[in-house]
């Protein structure tokens, strides 16, 4: 029987191999009312990056306290960085929740020039429960780490930041070089930057920033997906070269 998984929120000592790890705030609620967690029962927790046999030394509603043993042989998050344009937010909830799955490792959202403004304006408000979603698909999805959610910028400044080997632009108007094709000629371990624009598409100014940059233009073929539905895609093909 595969055995449930969490991620630690503290773990002692802080540097170093952790011998202990705790679960607070809503992961202690879980375990200790619905799984009734008693000390001895056994869990996977991940802590400070590394999964482990552990096992449960003291639980409450308030923290749930392990002791760390084995490390677990574990798989690691792929070198992709999404940077997304922010749209609608269940949609963008969505794309957030299935790209932890698929293993992203760094979700950018984008105040992009089309995105609506009263969006722009509530996304700062929004990243801790997109922070609680990432870490809630961590666990469903049974990995070791939790993306890292940025918050919000707008373009330029995200483009800036940038330092990614490999950059690439999901483009409505590129035919003929496909997103494959680009990371195929990449180095299979390449850090790659992955950019996906809002409902409408990049303004022509951002366009502009983008070719400054010499971010690489590519399709995912004929068809006009949904930015939820391109991000996924994408993350997808993207692992079959860089997982």
């Amino acid at each position: 029987m595969t055995r449930r998984r969490f991620i630690a929120d503290t773990w002692s000592p802080a540097t170093g191999t952790a011998t202990s790890a705790t679960l607070i705030g809503d992961q202690a609620v879980h375990l200790a009312r619905v799984l009734r967690a008693e000390p001895g029962q056994i869990y996977d927790v991940v802590a400070n990056g590394f999964l482990h046999r552990a096992e449960i030394v003291s639980a409450s509603e308030q923290q749930v306290v392990f002791t760390l043993h084995e490390e677990l042989e574990s798989g690691s998050a792929l070198p992709l960085h999404l940077l997304i344009a922010i749209f609608k937010f269940d949609h963008l909830e969505w794309a957030i929740e299935k790209a932890t799955e698929l293993g992203i490792a760094k979700i950018t959202p984008i105040l992009a020039r089309r995105t609506e403004k009263h969006l722009s304006l509530a996304a700062p408000k929004r990243v801790e429960r997109w922070r609680r979603i990432a870490l809630e698909s961590s666990k469903q999805s049974r990995r070791t780490d939790i993306p890292e959610i940025a918050e919000p910028v707008t373009l330029k400044l995200a483009l800036e930041r940038e330092t990614s080997p490999t950059r690439i632009l999901l483009s409505e108007t590129e035919q003929a070089t496909t997103l494959l094709a680009a990371l195929q000629t990449s180095s299979s371990t390449s850090q790659t930057a992955l950019a996906i624009g809002p409902e409408g598409g990049w303004a022509p100014e951002e366009m502009f920033l983008f070719v400054d940059r010499q971010w690489l233009p590519v399709t995912l073929g004929p068809r006009i997906l949904r930015a939820e539905t391109a991000a996924i895609a994408a993350i997808a093909i993207a692992a079959t070269q860089l997982g």
